[in-house]
Order: C-alpha cells, then sequence, then structure tokens
C-alpha cells in the first residue's frame, strides 16, 4: 500500500526514513518551493527520531545518562508522549523499548548479529512506560532505566501526518500523503470523487490489491511481513518484535490495516495489533470500535477478517465517516 489513482494527479516526492515519502495533489500550478518545504518537514522527523543517525534527537535520549533530564523538540515528544499512551492502552503490546532487538535482527543500520540476537532474547526488558518520563511543559524527558527506544512503528504514520499538515498551510486542500505502507487523505479530488488507496496483498508475485478504499479526511497504516522480513529455515519473520521474546513475531498475520484520522494512530495501532495476532486483535479492536483489517495465511490462502468498516470485507468501501481511533 498505496496503490492510488493518478490520472489527473500532480505527485511530488522524495528519500526519507530509508524509503519515499509522496503527496499527490490535483492542482497543476504547484511549483518546486512547496516540494522543498515538504522535503524539510520529513527530513525533520527523520533528524529526531532515526535510529540509523546517531546524533538524532532520540539516540541523544537512548545515550544520554540515567535520571539526566534531556531536552527534545516538540515532534519528538508529540510521537513519545502517543506511543506511551498506546502502549498503556494495548497492555504493551505496542512497545517502544525494542531497538536493541531491531539491530540485533538486522532492521537497523547494523547486519544481523546472532550474539545480540542472544543478548537481546536474554535481556529483561523494561516497558517504556515504566522508564521513560516526559515534561512536556518543559520539552525534556528523563529514563530511569536503560532504554534502546525505537519508534519505526509509529514515526512513518507522524511523518505523513506533518506532511499533510504542511500541505495544507500551503494551500494544498486536497492532498494524498504517503510514507512506505502509511496513507492519509485530505478532502477529496477536484472533481468530488475520494482518493482510492489499495491495500496490498500479501505474497503475491507481482503488487496486487486485496481491497481497494475509498478515502476522504481518514488515514490508513498497514503493519505486515510481506515487505521487510528475515527468513530463518523455512520460517519468514516479521521486522515488527514481539516484546515479551525481544524478537520477530512468529505465527504473526500476514498484515494489519487500521482506520483513523490520524496516520500516526493508525500506524501504532496497526504495529500493536499485528503483536497481538488476529484472535486477541479481533476482540480488542472490536472492544475499541477500531477499523481493522486483518489478513491471514492458512492452507487455503489468505483469509480476511475485519472490524468497524472493515467488517463487510467490501472489495471497494468509502470509509471518509468510518469509525477509527
Amino acid at each position: 500500500m498505496p496503490k492510488t489513482s493518478t490520472d489527473t494527479a500532480i505527485r511530488l516526492e522524495g528519500p526519507t526514513m530509508g524509503t519515499r515519502w509522496s503527496v499527490l495533489i490535483d492542482d497543476p500550478s504547484v511549483d518546486a518551493d512547496r516540494k522543498s518545504r515538504l522535503q524539510a518537514v520529513v527530513d525533520q522527523v527523520d533528524a529526531q527520531m532515526s535510529t540509523w543517525k546517531p546524533d538524532s534527537d532520540l539516540m541523544r535520549l537512548n545515550t544520554a545518562p540515567l535520571d539526566a533530564w534531556v531536552t527534545l523538540p516538540d515532534d519528538l515528544l508529540t510521537v513519545l508522549s502517543a506511543g506511551l499512551a498506546i502502549s498503556r492502552q494495548t497492555d504493551g503490546a505496542f512497545e517502544m523499548n525494542i531497538g536493541n532487538a531491531v539491530r540485533a535482527w538486522g532492521f537497523g543500520p547494523d547486519g544481523i548479529s546472532l550474539d545480540a540476537i542472544k543478548a537481546a532474547s536474554a535481556e529483561r526488558r523494561v516497558p517504556a512506560t515504566d522508564a521513560l518520563e516526559l515534561d512536556i511543559a518543559n520539552k525534556r524527558a528523563r529514563k530511569s532505566a536503560a532504554l534502546s527506544l525505537d519508534l519505526s512503528g509509529i514515526a512513518k504514520g507522524y511523518g505523513v501526518d506533518r506532511l499533510a499538515e504542511t500541505a495544507k498551510q500551503l494551500g494544498l486542500g486536497s492532498t494524498l500523503c504517503t510514507i512506505d505502507g502509511e496513507v492519509r487523505a485530505t478532502g477529496h479530488r477536484l472533481d468530488g470523487r475520494p482518493w482510492s488507496v489499495a491495500v496490498e496483498a500479501p505474497d503475491a508475485e507481482a503488487v496486487a490489491r486485496h481491497s481497494l478504499l475509498a478515502l476522504e479526511d481518514m488515514a490508513v497504516a498497514t503493519s505486515g511481513d510481506y515487505r521487510h522480513f528475515v527468513t530463518v529455515g523455512k520460517t519468514r519473520l516479521s521486522h515488527t518484535m514481539d516484546p515479551r521474546r525481544g524478537a520477530p513475531l512468529v505465527a504473526a498475520p500476514a498484515s494489519v490495516s487500521v482506520l483513523s484520522p490520524a496516520c500516526m494512530l493508525a500506524d501504532a495501532m496497526a504495529t500493536a495489533l499485528m503483536v497481538m495476532g488476529e484472535e486477541r486483535g479481533l476482540v480488542f479492536a472490536q472492544a475499541h470500535k477500531i477499523s481493522a483489517l486483518f489478513l491471514q495465511r492458512s492452507s487455503k490462502g489468505m483469509i480476511a477478517n475485519g472490524t468497524g468498516a472493515f467488517a463487510t470485507a467490501d472489495e471497494e468501501e468509502s470509509v471518509s465517516d468510518s469509525p477509527g481511533l
């Protein structure tokens, strides 16, 4: 995801977070200065939240002494605050203190390391909710235990939100903003049609859609194991980490897609529902009125189960007024 209708739209795009951002606009008069403003926004998010950049604000916090207050920028504080709230809401299914496991399995700047894998799996992992204190008023944070924070399950969604907000400030009221599998639609196409976004079919030999969403003022994020994974023997292991084991998920859904007005929240909740797994995740999504689509491999092929706007699993469905986070 996404696969979009681009018959009349202008596309602005550039690199970010090891992938690409894009903004589709139904406006042929868009100039290059707007692209540079959008690039600057995602560059700022990456500079603050990257684990690939040793001098990022997140890495400054990771390497800071215990009990020392660290001044942080507003964007990073916003994401950390949201991450802690979602961790509490999901009883730890969404966890930010997994950076050492991410790196050990080769999903960070380092290659896969057996010694690091053993250390990450054996570590008694302290939840970020127990060890990270935020002082929003004074723009600072401190930790009471060693933390290896990683925001890969929430930062791209936040980057999409910042793209959408910046596009609106630039006078672009109808846009489709994306980073990797995270998407946010603002308004609708100039001809009144909603923006079309495809949920990809995992394991397809070529890019193919499972279902098509019609989005207006809504975001959708997908977490899955079919883009970023490692294979051990005949087992495919997702880049999404199981916080309880400090290792990749085993027998997880092929993908989970979540709808929300804010892409940051959709991104984090899609990660949490992947960790929960289909059975527990469906119960949680139903109880919290979350629109979520689970795609699960079976001997009969890919099985879809959904809640909220995804409950009917229609091939094409409008979600402009559907429930979300």
